[in-house]
């Protein structure tokens, strides 16, 4: 079973799955087996960029900043506008098939703009090398969602869905969870509430940290957190990067 198969297998079982505080462990156990296998398919598409024709661009200047949306909206058009850079604009879709740099410069400050290829609904799933573009997009400090206004609104979110599904996080704080690993001496889990948690029971705090094998712990919860904000925790390679 492939893992877009897996992926598909759990989000129809949660899906079929009604939330109730019964069903809330289970529910939690679902979402970290679904963000496990998301992991494994991030770290596959970050390999395969590094080996991927004009997607390796090295950084320079003092920020990056990636520009993202369907085919046709206007990136590369926006990149010839603001820096001296020449990307191939045209009336088809598809035109840049590679990722190309530029340099805008503003007061003092060196700014790589990255054209990116045009993403389409499924680029998770690397659906017109998905994969591969969104992961150049993790390697950037700010987002710019290119959109056209001619279209319909909802392809804003479309884009948002697939950037999030690939593990980056738009314009949101990193959840202040701490996950300390006990000693030699220490053992089991103690669970640890600064902020009360409303929205998740203990019971699937727990189920989520046994799916990660995590057995001897202190968490520490200084927010009123998510099933989703302690999994993002634990997986470690959430990118919070802001977006416009």
């Amino acid at each position: 079973m492939t893992a877009q198969q897996r992926i598909a297998e759990i989000e129809a079982e949660m899906a079929r799955t009604q939330k109730n505080k019964a069903t809330e462990g289970h529910i939690g156990l679902l979402k970290a087996k679904l963000a496990k296998i998301k992991r494994e398919a991030i770290e596959a598409a970050t390999k395969a960029t590094a080996g991927g024709e004009g997607f390796e661009v090295a950084k320079n200047g003092d920020a990056r900043i990636g520009l993202i949306g369907f085919p046709s909206v206007g990136k590369s058009t926006m990149l010839c506008k603001l820096t001296d850079t020449q990307s191939r604009v045209a009336a088809w879709e598809f035109t840049t098939l590679t990722c190309i740099p530029g340099v805008l410069n503003y007061k003092g400050a060196k700014i790589q703009l990255l054209d990116l290829p045009g993403i389409i609904e499924g680029a998770r799933e690397n659906k017109g090398k998905g994969r591969q573009i969104i992961a150049v997009a993790r390697t950037c400090n700010l987002i710019l969602i290119v959109l056209d206004a001619t279209r319909p609104a909802m392809h804003k979110r479309i884009i948002e869905n697939e950037l999030e599904g690939f593990g980056i996080r738009l314009n949101k704080k990193a959840p202040n969870i701490q996950i300390k690993k006990k000693g030699k001496l220490g053992g089991g889990i103690d669970i640890i509430q600064n902020v009360k948690q409303t929205k998740m029971s203990v019971d699937t705090i727990n189920s989520i940290l046994r799916e990660y094998k995590v057995m001897s712990v202190d968490v520490v919860f200084n927010c009123d957190a998510t099933e989703d904000d302690l999994i993002d925790s634990l997986e470690g390679n959430r990118r919070y990067i802001p977006c416009m």
